[in-house]
């Protein structure tokens, strides 16, 4: 699955929920619009791309008269083929996916048990996590995949950043990661990221009560509109994304307790900051 196909899900995903939301069959929004059953069925499934003006026509059939939304829609459509900078890389379908998300999405809520997440990984960390993961990797398959991982943290500084809120079990940072000084660097990272206006990092204490966190690790990216967030859950050699809205607010709800027992803001940089007087 190439990038491209995440806007047209998303999009697809969105005018299916308008269109059940107008009461609308298929054959009865073709007579309304002019577009075949068979191309709107398309467009939903996200097996075929939607023209701006297409999805302009729907909109008005549906009854969508926020600006907001149709903006963002249109936009949708429009960037449907777009190449990222991400699509120079021979990267996997589901990396893509998830960096294509990235770029797109208003925020970004993630909880780490045993890893720094990913968009505040240094390149020495990224390095040693990258090695230690792939396991059979040569260096020279490395490089690049450090280097996407490093230009993945642009949306933190774009001119509209992407809104963070990582909770990081206190297990990770003092994982011993191989590499002079490299460990001490990730957590001046961290210190120096919890600066950023548009980020929040929480770290949950080793004397934690049970939490749902238990189960493993998740993210969940926000577009900005109800339906269309996606979750994200990583294993060692897969991804898997859930985007049906009550498992997504499940999640959310889970995002909710931890952030609950996490220590503030304030007291997380204290102990990141501890943590990194204390490392070598």
């Amino acid at each position: 699955m190439t990038a491209p196909t995440v806007r047209r899900r998303r999009l697809g995903s969105e005018l299916r929920r308008l269109r059940e939301g107008a009461k609308l069959k298929l054959e009865e929004v073709e007579a309304r619009s002019g577009l075949s059953a068979s191309k709107v069925s398309r467009i939903e499934s996200a097996t075929r791309g939607a023209k701006p003006a297409d999805v302009e026509r729907l909109l008005t059939v549906y009854g969508v008269d926020s600006p907001d939304v149709r903006t963002f829609l249109v936009a949708l459509a429009r960037d449907g083929s777009k190449r990222g900078w991400w699509q120079t890389y021979e990267l996997t379908p589901r990396y893509a996916d998830l960096i294509s998300m990235e770029h797109d999405a208003v925020t970004f809520c993630t909880f780490e048990p045993m890893l720094i997440p990913g968009l505040l990984q240094t390149a020495g960390y990224a390095r040693a996590v990258i090695s230690t993961l792939s396991m059979s990797a040569t260096a020279e398959e490395i490089a690049p995949l450090v280097e996407v991982r490093m230009a993945r943290q642009s949306v933190l500084t774009r001119p509209d950043p992407l809104r963070l809120h990582a909770v990081i079990h206190e297990a990770a940072l003092t994982a011993r990661v191989p590499g002079l000084g490299v460990m001490r660097d990730q957590l001046q990272r961290l210190a120096d990221a919890a600066a950023y206006p548009h980020a929040t990092i929480q770290v949950l204490p080793l004397e934690s009560p049970l939490h749902p966190g238990a189960a493993g690790g998740f993210a969940t990216l926000g577009f900005g509109r109800p339906g269309l967030d996606v979750v994200l859950l990583e294993q060692l050699d897969r991804s898997l994304y859930i985007e049906e809205p009550h498992e997504v607010a499940h999640y959310a709800h889970a995002f909710e307790r931890l952030t609950a027992s996490a220590l503030s803001p304030d007291e997380s940089l204290s102990l990141i900051s501890a943590r990194r007087d204390a490392t070598q």
